[in-house]
């Protein structure tokens, strides 16, 4: 493609040699740079792409895309030199360009939230194949072209891989993306210039402040993703959340609201509950779903309100939803020796732990409920001794132990979890920092018929240790305590 094409609408506030140029690709890793490509320089959280324009030359970059003035001299005239205002901005922007405006050709739905995103936008995307259309994925869990499925690193990928990904669903004929939206990724740009059809806000609850540093510019990345919706698209809120109406109140989009427990565009009650899933009433009508627990009758909510956004049929809309499978990893159980029940979660915020916790107390209440948990190192601190106030709350014993701790110590991270134990709390917890022994041991002392909710890891089949990912599949661990106990 001509490098006019590709940086057209991108912020260009100079330009130094030819803009006719071809462009063969588009790169923001010098490492990925090959004759004929483009590099642009972004200023990373751990490295500065400016720094990297030498390498990228070198390996046969034909342009360079600059946010840094004193970058020029760095860049040889034989290659065309482009200034902008934002590099990660003009990334965004470019990398829609170069893929052929991707997502202005599919019905984009984006989701944001702390909680409930990975479930609602996997089981749109099932609701819609299910079906009969063909879809595209973006989600914490994978990634899919219709069927085809590839792995994934980050909430929201960077802007090449996503435009990359949305163009190879354009080519497969897909209609439909459903695409997980962080407060990361809008804080950095990684969406700017998607075409977004519908935006749905889940809920506002305690998490990556590591990142944000304070609640209140989490809340403002979130809402600067229906402050950007355009007038075209639709914003569906959940109004129970106190953050609900926050999210929407600048908005250019139409505005639908949903909610459990008041008057909105869309409700929904829950009217029978157990282990096997929920008998709901939603917009007046009741459907069976296979899904459990308060969370996920927002969540199901919130996936009826987007297909009624796109047009769908309600009937059609109610009887799809009453197929729909839980999301990996998310209130997935398994069933052992003694009428145990383990429970593998992805929760890993205080308001998620709750939801779990109350779900499994609330359907089985007169039943032993165990709580195993941790939390990962290099995030949140401040999450942590609340983790284990909600823990305490519900859980009658608790194992704390390791999460993915990256580069910190698991006993410091156990410690900072420790704090948030009451005396009460303290009497019912044992830490052990190895995770498999965490899990042998929750299951050994189970008394029959058990509850045990193993949190945090979910879908994951690894636990990072150092910078080293480390093969972890808590099924696996959980198949192996069952067989020895039938040996006992």
């Amino acid at each position: 493609m001509r490098l006019d094409s590709i940086i057209r609408n991108s912020g260009v506030t100079a330009a130094r040699g030819s803009l006719e140029v071809m462009v063969s690709d588009i790169c923001s890793d010098s490492r990925k740079v090959a004759p004929g490509a483009m590099f642009i320089a972004v200023k990373g959280y751990g490295a500065d792409g400016h720094a990297f324009i030498g390498k990228a030359v070198e390996s046969g970059a034909v342009a360079v895309v600059y946010e840094d003035a004193s970058a020029l001299a760095s860049i040889p005239e034989n290659v065309t030199a482009i200034k902008v205002g934002s590099s990660r901005h003009a990334l965004a922007i470019m990398a829609s360009n170069f893929y052929g405006n991707p997502s202005s050709k599919l019905t984009l739905v984006g989701i944001t939230g702390t909680n409930g995103k990975t479930t609602t936008v996997t089981l749109l995307y099932h609701l819609f194949m299910n079906q009969g259309y063909s879809c595209g994925l973006l989600s914490t869990i994978a990634n899919f072209v219709g069927t085809t499925r590839t792995e994934t690193t980050n909430t929201t990928s960077d802007p090449i891989t996503i435009n990359s990904l949305m163009s190879r669903m354009v080519d497969a004929g897909c209609e439909y993306c459903f695409m997980e939206v962080s407060s990361i990724g809008v804080e950095q740009e990684r969406v700017a210039g998607l075409d977004f059809k519908v935006g749905i806000f889940s809920n506002l609850t305690h998490d990556h402040l590591d990142y944000h540093k304070t609640f209140a510019e989490y809340l403002r990345c979130k809402k600067l993703f229906f402050d950007t919706l355009p007038a075209s698209a639709t914003a569906i809120t959940n109004v129970d959340d106190r953050n609900g109406e926050v999210m929407v109140q600048n908005t250019k989009a139409r505005v639908l609201t949903y909610s459990c427990r008041s008057m909105a565009d869309h409700t929904c009650r829950i009217i029978e509950e157990s282990f096997d899933g929920m008998l709901l009433r939603i917009d007046g009508k009741e459907v069976w779903t296979r899904l459990i627990g308060q969370h996920n009758a927002y969540n199901l909510l919130a996936i009826y309100s987007a297909a009624m956004a796109v047009g769908a049929s309600p009937d059609e809309t109610l009887v799809a939803l009453s197929n729909l499978m839980p999301a990996p990893g998310r209130l997935e159980s398994v069933r052992g020796p003694k009428d145990l029940s383990v429970v593998f979660d992805y929760a890993h915020t205080p308001d998620a732990l709750e939801n779990v916790l109350k779900t499994l107390k609330d359907i089985s209440p007169s039943k032993e409920l165990i709580c195993v948990f941790g939390c990962g190192g290099d995030r949140d601190r401040t999450k942590r001794p609340e983790m284990a106030k909600v823990a305490e709350q519900y859980a009658d014993r608790i194992f704390v132990t390791s999460d993915n701790s990256r580069s910190e110590r698991t006993e410091d991270i156990m410690e900072d979890i420790k704090a948030g134990f009451s005396m009460k709390g303290m009497a019912k917890a044992m830490f052990i920092s190895d995770r498999k022994e965490a899990i042998r041991t929750a299951i050994m002392l189970a008394p029959e018929g058990a509850a045990i909710l193993l949190a945090g890891k979910g879908h994951e089949t690894y636990q990072i240790i150092g910078n080293e990912h480390r093969h972890f599949d808590e099924r696996e661990i959980v198949s192996e305590v069952f067989e020895g106990m039938k040996t006992l």
